[in-house]
């Protein structure tokens, strides 16, 4: 029997930033020789959580033990000093530099000596790895395993590893799994976030299920099945396929040919993805972030190209059309990051409102009708603002959404691309975009919705395709759309053997 001892104890942990509360009296326990899968949909609070355990943010209220002695006003190098380290999903390399210089940059003692350190743990874990290669040269995988490395070498006993496959092929992940098997055999502890299920049953001891900031679900993994896990990520009660607030339509399909089509797409995060859109419907992509949804939907809108593959939008081919020509072929985008890719923050709501008809008539345009539009759309989406001349970055982020959708209906598109059209944004300002929505459908307009809140996309989609690992896993129709199969599609766990109807 192994001597278990508790490397670091998580109690009653609370967390909230202005109003909003992400953590909500979170405890866990981590042990020697254990592999605790964390596990919970985007904005689950998982990366707040280990924020806090690494130092970088401070507990509300709660405590938090290691080795079994309470810490007080815990900081990023404290967390070092007691063997806490974090594998980002992104490794933080200088990519200018050696291997041999990102090792040993912010840490004391020889050179001689931290190069013996390293071809010790190299030769315990059975790695290769060139010293004197520049950072810049290295695979994924291999940045990877520096960071482990660098965690080692600081005699890290609490191991974080975040989302650790996500960019690794099938045999860098078992390389990586045997490593963890031999971490744990010598008494390190790892807490494993991650979204896929296998994974879970392959390497964890233990799982626990994060939701809303709250744990739902925790225990040995013997205990669980993959329903079981899924279960745990549901909200409550939210198995109904009906929500009396919000209406789906039902569309013949049988004889309109679709607005959009695409057919064994392939690109830079996603391969072989075919689905239709037809006219006054909403198609979701459900799924992760990092699934591959949004680099579907920059490759359609001809912000990156295609490798192989087909698009037609209506009868006209766009497959390899930039962006101004997809525009004037009716295609409309509003990107994820709304501050950054769809606003001119220092510019006025009227500018902003106005600017894809002003470029479509050649920056020329009769103040009059400018005015007209601005007028028309404010009104139509109740937009709430002082003045046309108001600044767009003073408004809320409903309203700035809300100048956003205005500005692409004022070019009458074919179809519009939302992908995280509620994304920080309050729940009044949410329920206004849903109800646009709506009236987008009535009146004939086509949607392609990406959205990593499941249950914003199981509301308002009447169809839905899953992407998984940049594969187009599963088709659900309107009779499909319920919480359970689109948790399990977004996880990648749903199982119907005709659920992908091919376009």
């Amino acid at each position: 029997m192994r001597n278990v001892k508790s490397l670091v104890k998580l109690n009653s942990v609370y967390k909230s930033f202005n109003q909003n509360k992400v953590l909500k009296g979170v405890s866990l326990e981590l042990n020697k020789h254990e592999v605790i899968s964390i596990i919970g949909g985007n904005g689950a609070g998982k990366s707040t959580l280990m924020k806090i355990l690494t130092g970088v943010y401070k507990v509300d209220s709660g405590s938090i033990e290691v080795n079994g002695k309470q810490i007080e006003n815990h900081t990023p190098s404290l967390a070092l000093e007691k063997g806490i380290y974090l594998v980002p999903q992104e490794p933080l390399l200088f990519p200018n530099m050696t291997v041999e210089q990102n090792i040993s940059f912010g840490f004391g003692g020889s050179k001689s000596q931290i190069r013996e350190e390293t071809r010790k743990i190299c030769s315990d874990l059975g790695w290769e790895i060139e010293l004197k290669r520049m950072a810049a040269s290295l695979t994924i995988a291999e940045q990877q395993q520096l960071e482990i490395i660098k965690g080692l070498l600081r005699k890290a006993k609490i191991l974080i590893l975040d989302e650790p496959t996500s960019a690794l092929t099938f045999s860098e992940t078992k390389s990586l799994f045997k490593v963890i098997e031999k971490l744990k055999e010598n008494g390190v502890g790892i807490f494993y976030i991650t979204h896929r299920l296998d994974e879970v049953f392959e390497i964890s001891t233990h799982a626990v299920i994060l939701r809303d900031g709250k744990v739902t679900l925790k225990g040995d993994i013997g205990d669980f099945t993959k329903n079981m896990l899924i279960q745990g990520l549901l909200p409550k009660n939210s198995d109904s396929n009906y929500n009396p607030t919000y209406e789906k339509n039902h569309i013949d399909h049988s004889e309109k040919p679709p607005v959009l089509r695409v057919q064994s797409l392939s690109g830079d995060g996603f391969r072989d993805i075919n689905f239709e859109v037809f006219q006054g419907e909403v198609v979701g992509l459900a799924g992760l972030v990092g699934a591959g949804r949004t680099e579907i939907a920059e490759a359609i809108y001809g912000i990156t190209r295609e490798h192989t593959g087909k698009i037609w939008l209506g009868e006209k081919d766009i497959t390899h059309l930039g962006i101004n020509e997809t525009v004037n072929n009716g295609l409309a985008y509003i990107p994820e990051d709304r501050f950054l890719h769809g606003i001119f923050p220092v510019s006025s709501v009227k500018n902003n409102l106005t600017a894809q008809i002003i470029k479509k008539h050649g920056f020329i345009i009769n103040t009059k009708k400018e005015k007209e539009v601005t007028d028309k759309y404010v009104d139509r989406l109740r937009i709430k603002i002082t003045d046309f001349n108001q600044e767009i970055k003073a408004l809320s982020g409903g309203n700035q959404q809300k100048v956003v959708i205005s500005r692409i209906l004022s070019t009458n598109p074919h179809l519009i691309i939302m992908d995280e059209p509620t994304r920080g944004i309050d729940a009044a300002a949410r329920s206004d975009i849903y109800s646009i929505i709506r009236e987008l459908k009535e009146i004939g307009f086509s949607i392609l919705l990406i959205s990593s809140d499941l249950e914003e996309i199981e509301l308002i989609s009447d169809r839905i395709y899953g992407i998984y690992r940049g594969t187009c896993n599963a088709h659900l129709s309107r009779a499909d759309i319920n919480a359970t199969n689109v948790m399990k599609v977004a996880f990648g766990t749903y199982e119907r053997s005709d659920s992908y109807v091919r376009a």
